[in-house]
């Protein structure tokens, strides 16, 4: 938890420099996990909330506990029981009262501990720098550019974590209301104000080594992002990581608590929601785009993650979509 403010200063040559320097590195990462989409990116508001209870988030989406990384900032408030945000370094526990920030393309998941309840809200960094060229830029960037701040939880033990996590449950309540026309005007004010809590009271961590189990678990997973279409094997993972296969197991154990073939299972899952959502292939050949020889139990694999059928989540999905667009205030 970093509690100290620490002002950053560099040239301006120096920050383009180091920011160029970042996004290359995070070129050749992304590929390997999955890019999660703001479902609101594109409209008017691109403000997109999560509201999941235990492993069930609305809306519903089967790749929710894959490693995966967006473009967009993330908050989450965590109202009852626990939950457990890791990336590829380091697992941080929140419980309820408690908070986590997770930094733009940040590779992570989510897990519950037990019973758990919490709401995400998930904005791109655009909404608090005002305008282009804005002086808040800075104020912006020097987190969001910053490979080495991934996640900052806020617990009630001083002031301004206390502070954050005020606004984050004004903006948990802002949901829950009617929502007139001034809507988008206060989340934008809320999420400014507590975007100033964060850079006024922010310190700089320490620089981290990458792991040789972390090097290992990249190899493997970009892997499995150029070939998932294809038949792998475990043979075939440990190769492209120069391990053994009972090394590969253990690696996707130790660091994803999972084994690679569920890993796998619920990466083809993922992206066969991503076609359901956004094209309209048939679900047959979409199954066989993602790995799956049988289309039976491509649909037997999506029940089981999601509670839907392909074709049910294909309905509610694009229901909810509209819903989004034609939504009118409601009345208290």
């Amino acid at each position: 938890q970093f509690i100290l403010k620490i002002p950053v200063l560099i040239s301006g040559n120096e920050r383009k420099l180091l920011i160029n320097r970042q996004k290359r590195t995070f070129r050749m990462d992304k590929n390997r996990f999955v890019n999660s989409v703001n479902l609101n990116i594109g409209t008017r508001f691109p403000y997109f909330v999560v509201d999941a209870i235990d492993d069930k988030p609305f809306p519903p989406n089967p790749g929710f506990r894959l490693m995966h990384w967006h473009e967009d900032l993330q908050f989450i408030l965590v109202t009852d029981g626990r939950i457990t945000v890791q990336t590829l370094d380091e697992k941080v526990e929140v419980g309820a009262g408690e908070a986590i920030f997770i930094n733009a393309r940040v590779i992570h998941r989510i897990t519950k501990i037990g019973t758990c309840r919490y709401r995400s809200f998930i904005f791109p960094a655009s909404f608090l720098s005002f305008f282009p060229g804005s002086p808040a830029e800075d104020l912006v960037t020097r987190v969001t550019e910053n490979q080495d701040i991934r996640l900052i939880r806020f617990s009630d033990d001083t002031d301004w974590n206390r502070e954050v996590l005020a606004r984050l449950t004004r903006l948990y309540k802002l949901e829950d209301q009617a929502k007139d026309e001034t809507y988008a005007y206060e989340v934008l004010i809320e999420l400014a104000r507590l975007w100033l809590v964060l850079v006024r009271n922010l310190r700089l961590p320490d620089k981290q080594k990458v792991s040789p189990l972390h090097r290992r678990l990249q190899k493997m997973l970009q892997y499995i992002s150029l070939h998932f279409s294809e038949p792998i094997t475990l043979e075939d993972l440990a190769r492209s990581a120069s391990i053994s296969k009972s090394e590969c197991g253990r690696v996707f154990r130790q660091a994803l608590e999972k084994t690679p073939y569920q890993y796998l299972l619920e990466y083809r899952l993922q992206r066969g929601a991503e076609l359901l959502s956004k094209t309209d292939l048939p679900i047959g050949a979409i199954a066989e785009s993602v790995g799956f020889a049988q289309m039976s139990y491509f649909g037997q694999s999506f029940r089981n993650k999601t509670g839907l059928s392909p074709s049910a989540y294909r309905r509610a999905k694009r229901q909810n979509d509209r819903g989004r667009l034609t939504e009118k205030p409601r009345s208290d």
